[in-house]
């Protein structure tokens, strides 16, 4: 196979990759006390090592009392930093990349079991999904509050030394729920339409951009699915993606990061266009885009033997290096596959498909 494109360096605003291979976030709760520890260090540090060119840590809770669910996963505040500062010499070291996933739960995080659990949980609407009310609209006040911990989280990035950051805004979380008309039903200056619905996160990246000097990779990952519902579409047609994500662009995205289930799959099959998510927002907004989605683990069933594995494995290998290739997205993000391979990149690149692990849930249970 040549996948030579998916090999090549990138350059990420300042930034040089190595190569055109990501680790996608995952929340592993490995970090008592929200601190990571020389495990979480060395865990990062080996996919590195293992040929990662550039790697997007776990989300992590910004520096807000309502951000977090639990205290096992590791804050970025001032708390954490000397954590942060080891996790990042230990991925240099390697001669990797590492960006942290700045990330706020809103409603979805459960008060009771998280580390403050005296803070109300914010969202747009208070709603929880569609129909569903669980707590009262986010007040301006705590909006601002909310904003400007995204921006003392990114310029302590930038103060330990890491290469970006990367703003969660995916999934049903509490920018995302600012995006999705099913949980903003705002009637202000927060809400109305997709452009209405997309400025808190327009007003997140660019307090971001006064927090951090003007050529810091910004990453922007968002979606048009929920956790709780892999329907919705936040933009239905490229017309409203355009709508969408030109005042994001505007803003100071360095690249949208563009999360889907399945990377192969087209994004408006109506248009007869085979891009993916990640292929249209590149399209209508010319900026740098990852694609991600079940990389890695495309086999037919549960029942696959490991040559139908590398056989269809190898079939989207080549998918991706063509989409590289013709410029339909730029970096390509691998999530459970590297938590059973941690030198996916280097087995890729050097042809030993056979080599793979599957994936399995008891990769979950530890840091390897």
């Amino acid at each position: 196979m040549n996948l030579s494109a998916l090999f090549q360096p990138f350059e990420l605003g300042p930034v040089r990759l190595p190569n055109r291979i990501a680790m996608a976030p995952m929340t592993r709760q490995k970090s008592p006390g929200e601190v990571p520890g020389e495990d979480v260090a060395a865990y990062y540090a080996r996919r590195a090592a293992g040929g990662v060119g550039l790697i997007i840590t776990e989300a992590t809770p910004v520096d807000d009392p309502a951000a977090s669910p639990a205290g096992d996963i590791p804050a970025f505040d001032a708390r954490a930093a000397s954590g942060w500062a080891a996790v990042r010499q230990a991925v240099h070291a390697a001669g990797g990349r590492i960006m942290p996933q700045l990330w706020h739960l809103g409603i979805v995080r459960w008060a009771a079991n998280s580390p403050r659990p005296e803070a109300p949980s914010v969202s747009p609407s208070g709603l929880l999904r569609p129909g569903k009310v669980v707590g009262e609209p986010i007040s301006e006040t705590r909006i601002a509050e909310v904003i400007d911990a995204f921006a003392r989280s990114a310029r302590l990035a930038q103060e330990l030394g890491f290469d970006g950051v990367e703003l969660h805004g995916a999934h049903g979380y509490l920018i995302d729920q600012f995006f999705w008309d099913g949980t903003n039903l705002r009637s202000d200056a927060w809400g109305g339409d997709l452009a209405g619905r997309a400025r808190f996160g327009v007003e997140i990246l660019r307090a971001v951009r006064r927090a951090t000097s003007p050529d810091f990779p910004v990453i922007l990952r968002w979606s048009q699915w929920k956790t709780d519902n892999y329907q919705v579409k936040l933009a239905a047609d490229p017309r409203a993606l355009e709508q969408f994500l030109a005042p994001l662009a505007e803003a100071g995205v360095t690249a949208f990061h563009c999360s889907t289930r399945r990377f192969w799959e087209p994004e408006f099959p109506d248009t007869g266009s085979s891009l993916n998510l990640a292929g249209w927002t590149k399209k209508v907004t010319g900026l740098p885009t990852i694609t991600v989605g079940s990389i890695g683990l495309d086999r037919a069933d549960s029942r696959a033997t490991r040559s139908e594995t590398v056989a269809i494995s190898s079939e989207r290998l080549l998918d991706l290096n063509r989409g590289v290739e013709q410029g339909e997205f730029d970096l390509v993000a691998i999530g459970r596959a590297l938590l059973a391979n941690p030198e996916w990149a280097n087995l890729v690149k050097a042809g030993r498909l056979s080599e793979l692990r599957p994936y399995g849930a008891d990769a979950l249970d530890v840091l390897t």
